[in-house]
């Protein structure tokens, strides 16, 4: 087998960790592709990736097309000698890409697939209340996230992991398991393996206002799952109605309460230390949040300076 020349494609902190991982091995990185610099920060001033911030750190050759079909882009790539791409948190490739190197090209997705297929597989795996996820690395095909399996490794879920921490575990060991798969391609070692039928796959959907919006009619143990499941980022939100105004509120922490109540869902009860808001089920206690126009915050730090108006309701 010749020695592995790769081109790397990633974009967020969750793909540097791979990258890293790679120069970290003495592998043979030719270039890296990464997503456009994006505005960002109150200035909006063009932002570039953790990606590219880093290969440009290590002297790495940086590609950012905004087309991946691009003739020019294509031929830039035939020209790097590449025999391995790798992607990680990147975006869908043209088979005019993907089916170019020697030895293929593969992909590190954060779910145990078939399961969570799509752009947020860490935050629905928490929304959903699942005990166990995982990475997969797998083989690029025609269709998003259905690849022939190379690897998997499985990382359990517990009942208070947000999303922040599980993204972090599995950026870790994602990394490690795509240095494993390198290692099996290079020895030529690799027993592909089908991805199973699922009678009721489940999706992981781009994360948008709509599916991040609490509904406090759910179950207490939905509302718990979701607000974990959506922090630090992008964060679980509702609005906060009291007289005349409604708030913009972003929840970051909070705590489930079982408890019988009549109260109507949404209710807003306070003490001097205490948020806690009707639900089905009990009562979800406020921990940390945010509201419009203000900073993000413990709730004793917030009722010290702002006072909920008798029949204020989230919604």
């Amino acid at each position: 087998m010749q020695d592995l020349r790769i081109v790397f494609m990633g974009t967020p902190h969750f793909a540097q960790a791979s990258l890293t991982a790679l120069l970290e091995n003495n592998l043979n990185v030719v270039a890296v592709i990464t997503a456009a610099d994006k505005p960002a920060g109150r200035g909006r001033r063009l932002k570039p990736s953790a990606v590219k911030e880093y290969a440009l750190e290590k002297g790495l050759k940086v590609l950012q097309p905004t087309n991946l079909k691009d003739n020019e882009f294509i031929k830039t790539l035939e020209t790097l000698g590449a025999n391995l791409f790798i992607v990680v948190a990147f975006r869908m490739l043209p088979k005019v890409v993907w089916n170019l190197p020697q030895y293929g090209t593969f992909n590190l997705h954060a779910s145990l697939l078939p399961q969570y297929r799509g752009a947020a597989p860490i935050n629905w795996a928490i929304i959903n209340g699942e005990s166990k996820t995982g990475v997969t690395t797998f083989f690029i095909d025609e269709n998003i996230d259905t690849g022939n399996i190379i690897m998997q490794k499985e990382v359990g879920i517990s009942p208070s992991t947000t999303a922040g921490e599980l993204h972090d575990t599995l950026m870790e060991i994602g990394s490690t398991l795509v240095i494993e798969t390198i290692q099996q391609i290079k020895h030529q070692e690799v027993v592909l393996k089908p991805q199973p039928k699922v009678k009721h796959p489940k999706t992981a959907y781009k994360l948008n206002p709509d599916n991040t919006k609490i509904n406090w009619e759910l179950p207490i143990m939905d509302i718990y799952n979701m607000t974990r499941g959506l922090s630090p980022y992008p964060a679980a939100w509702c609005h906060l109605d009291m007289e005349q105004s409604s708030i913009h509120v972003k929840l970051y922490t909070v705590r489930p309460v079982f408890e019988k109540h009549q109260s109507p869902f949404g209710m807003i009860m306070t003490t001097k230390s205490e948020i806690k808001v009707a639900s089905n089920g009990g009562y979800i206690i406020i921990e940390e949040l945010k509201l419009e126009g203000k900073r993000k915050m413990d709730a004793k730090s917030l009722l010290n300076g702002f006072k909920f108006k008798s029949g204020a309701i989230m919604c």
